[in-house]
């Protein structure tokens, strides 16, 4: 016997539901992103994406492994134990240069955040005044920068009769107790612990006053920091990953920019080392390297990647400059496509953080 067509339909329609009913819902993929340095604001909105669930509507279960001295992101992505990293630009390079597999997709920090301190009495307003000082730097290719800015200047920073070069450590003790004239320091990190320490001859805490700053972005040797790359290999076979993680990212700091009390939690969540009100100064400078993006958040300017290179040259992080594969903007273009909300963010304004004694 021949069924009626609309009895047909309404049993195709009832197995339709019934095996929707009993599928499994789609597994999520694993991803491990690897950061340069331990949890702390600086990469909150990695940290936001995870805690909104931006990386899970995108499909993706990302884990999220922190950095520190003796790990080197692009060495762990490139050997693949991780599919994305964080660094800044010229560090990621110069593993390149030796062999690793890595392209950059998504430049997230616009500017650079790296100052060079010194105390309103040490005479200190500009780069040409370094010489015959005591300067410290911590190394490790943090002292690019700076070195470009001495020798922009006529200044040698190996010639021990122009500028004394001195180890700094991750403190600012060195900066606090007198022992150099000038401090390298991040505006989101260490310039921030000198202004949570007391002054012994006052009882209070150190103001922006007492200092003066110099930072590399004034100075024109600016490079590129925090950027996010994955290895060639690996995205050749997941592009769709790439344009996911990547629009899931964007979001997650497009959050921390409007929410940034929460993104702070979320921060502290992940076991950030350093207390409360120093994440929550971090966050506000973090946003300012971030926001405006002129081109949308991610979003490579090839000018400022090509004095980023000039400068690595110059410091002998790199012997020859890169190849055009280095870096390319299609993912982040992608990801932007799809991506609702102000990727550009021209109206942020940065917000007055209180420090506090030790940061708390």
């Amino acid at each position: 016997m021949r069924l009626p067509r609309r009895l047909v339909a309404v049993g195709a329609a009832i197995m339709l539901v019934a095996v929707g009913c009993s599928s499994a819902p789609a597994a999520l993929t694993p991803i491990k992103l690897q950061l340069q340095w331990f949890p702390q604001a600086q990469f909150a909105g990695y940290f936001a994406a995870v805690d909104q669930g931006y990386y899970k509507a995108e499909g993706l279960d990302v884990t999220i492994l922190p950095g520190g001295v003796d790990i080197v992101p692009a060495t762990v992505v490139a050997g693949g134990n991780a599919e994305f990293g964080i660094s800044w630009v010229p560090k990621a390079l110069a593993a390149r240069e030796s062999g690793a597999d890595i392209q950059f997709i998504g430049q997230v920090f616009q500017r650079s955040g790296t100052l060079q301190i010194s105390w309103k009495d040490s005479g200190i307003t500009k780069p040409e005044d370094w010489r015959g000082k005591k300067v410290g730097t911590w190394g490790f290719g943090n002292e690019a920068e700076l070195y470009a800015a001495m020798q922009k200047v006529g200044m040698d920073p190996t010639n021990a009769s122009d500028v004394t070069i001195v180890s700094q450590d991750f403190t600012m003790t060195a900066f606090l107790n007198g022992e150099i004239d000038a401090a390298q320091a991040m505006i989101y990190n260490e310039y921030a612990q000198v202004l949570e320490a007391k002054n012994p001859d006052t009882g209070s805490l150190y103001t922006a006053d007492a200092l003066d700053v110099i930072s590399m972005e004034s100075a024109g040797t600016a490079m590129l920091q925090d950027g996010i790359f994955a290895s060639q290999a690996y995205l050749k076979d997941h592009e769709d990953v790439a344009v996911k993680f990547l629009r899931a990212s964007f979001k997650g700091w497009m959050f921390c920019r409007d929410n940034a009390a929460k993104c702070v939690d979320s921060v502290l969540a992940a076991d950030a080392k350093l207390p409360k009100g120093h994440q929550t100064w971090q966050l506000n400078e973090i946003s300012g390297l971030i926001w405006p993006s002129p081109n949308g958040i991610g979003m490579m300017d090839g000018a400022a990647f090509a004095r980023t290179v000039q400068v690595a040259l110059d410091g002998k992080i790199l012997t020859q400059a890169p190849d055009a594969d280095a870096w390319t903007n299609s993912y982040a273009e992608k990801a932007l496509k799809d991506l609702a909300g102000d990727a550009k963010g021209e109206s942020w304004t940065k917000a007055t953080v209180t420090l506090t004694e030790g940061g708390q």
